[in-house]
């Protein structure tokens, strides 16, 4: 079997839905919500207290390094209430046997109170709020229930993580209409402090051929897919990041972090890129639905996905599988020849394989979508990281280019 990292030396990753894909916004574009329709004959979406307790202890007998990671998703996983996450707590105090653990949750920011920031300050976890930019761009998509644009209750909750000093950052979708704004979505992220962000492109297609009901494909696709409405032009997308990266590189290196930037000088030196989608493999990002179920990414929750269940199979035993190796593999090893020759692959390694929706000229199947996007950005920035990474190289700051690009 050919092992594409030791795992004795690499942490393996597997974020857990602990109320599945349940939510009080609807937006639009989610790509969970429809997940429900996965686990049609289930009363309740809850995570129970015996898969609670199987997976936090499968979880950290797999890592072979002395720092535990666990991140809670959704859906929103603020439903699944406090009590909940301090009974996780206990078990990660119980399983834990003096390691350091660490905890990260991803929520929409609308039920935060004083209670939650409170927990979370005590506890120190790491928030990622999700949010699109200012509110035009925000509630374009980013609805509740009725409808309605949610801007005013996620920025309440911004503050309220303010308030109680809760270290957080940005998750921003982009889409095809804040595409078109992009200084005024960065200008306004610095000014709520969101120092680390994080701008994932939407690439959606629709079927209405599954039999199990779902309407947004994965990887192979069927007959009768579309491009959904939402998603993101790739030209305009390259675009978005040029503008933000042409002021970051003059005056934001080193104050404020934007994920594609600080992957993109990572892989420039041979470092680890911090993120699955620009490494050169993958597979050891898995997922955990609310039941135990666990699939290869969280972008690939369907059936022909699953590895199995956390009440019989060790997370060891799924995220070293042959299957889910194979899918790591597959990143690098599918590529189209166009990609294998390009002289960007070592920057983005591809992308992420849920974005292979296109052929080549020659007809290759496995090219990406936002791939002209990603081409126009690295060839603009290029010359600024390459300095960056001299400077990393004689030990000195890479913010030095911004008196190098002035």
């Amino acid at each position: 079997m050919d092992i594409l990292f030791n795992p004795l030396s690499m942490p393996t990753y597997l974020m857990a839905k602990p109320i599945s894909s349940i939510c009080n916004l609807n937006c639009s574009y989610c790509y969970y919500l429809e997940k429900e329709k996965l686990y049609k004959n289930y009363k309740s979406f809850e995570m129970s207290d015996l898969t609670l307790e199987k997976y936090i202890e499968s979880y950290i007998q797999a890592q072979p390094v002395p720092d535990v990671l666990f991140t809670w998703h959704g859906g929103e996983p603020l439903l699944r209430g406090i009590s909940f996450y301090r009974k996780a707590l206990s078990l990660q105090k119980k399983y834990g046997r003096g390691r350091r653990i660490d905890n990260s949750l991803q929520t929409n920011g609308i039920l935060l109170n004083d209670e939650w920031c409170r927990f979370f300050k005590d506890n120190n976890f790491l928030i990622g709020i999700s949010i699109d930019g200012p509110e035009h761009c925000h509630d374009y998509y980013r609805k509740n229930k009725g409808g309605k644009g949610t801007f005013r209750q996620v920025m309440h909750g911004i503050e309220l993580l303010q308030k109680h000093q809760v270290e957080f950052n940005t998750l921003s979708v982009i889409h095809n209409y804040n595409v078109d704004f992009p200084l005024e979505i960065y200008h306004f992220f610095k000014e709520i402090g969101s120092q680390f962000m994080q701008f994932s492109p939407i690439v959606e297609r629709l079927s209405i051929s599954r039999e199990d009901g779902l309407t947004l494909l994965p990887l192979q696709g069927s007959a009768d897919a579309k491009l959904a409405p939402w998603s993101v032009d790739a030209v305009k997308f390259g675009e978005f990041y040029i503008q933000i990266f042409d002021e970051w590189v003059k005056k934001d290196v080193g104050r404020y972090f934007v994920q594609l930037f600080d992957a993109t000088l990572a892989n420039m030196v041979g470092e680890q890129p911090g993120t699955c989608i620009f490494a050169e493999t993958c597979g050891h990002a898995m997922v955990m639905e609310f039941n135990g179920d666990v699939f290869y990414c969280d972008h690939f929750v369907f059936p022909e996905y699953k590895l199995g269940n956390i009440h019989t199979h060790t997370v060891f035993e799924m995220a070293f599988s042959e299957k889910q190796l194979q899918f790591g593999k597959n990143k690098r090893d599918l590529l189209p020849s166009q990609c294998k020759k390009c002289d960007f692959l070592k920057l983005c390694k591809g992308e992420c394989p849920k974005n292979r929706i296109l052929r080549t000229p020659i007809g290759e199947n496995g090219l990406n979508y936002l791939c002209q996007g990603y081409k126009n950005f690295f060839r603009h920035s290029s010359p600024y990281m390459e300095f960056m990474a001299n400077e990393l190289f004689f030990h000195r700051s890479p913010a030095n280019v911004m008196n190098w690009k002035k």
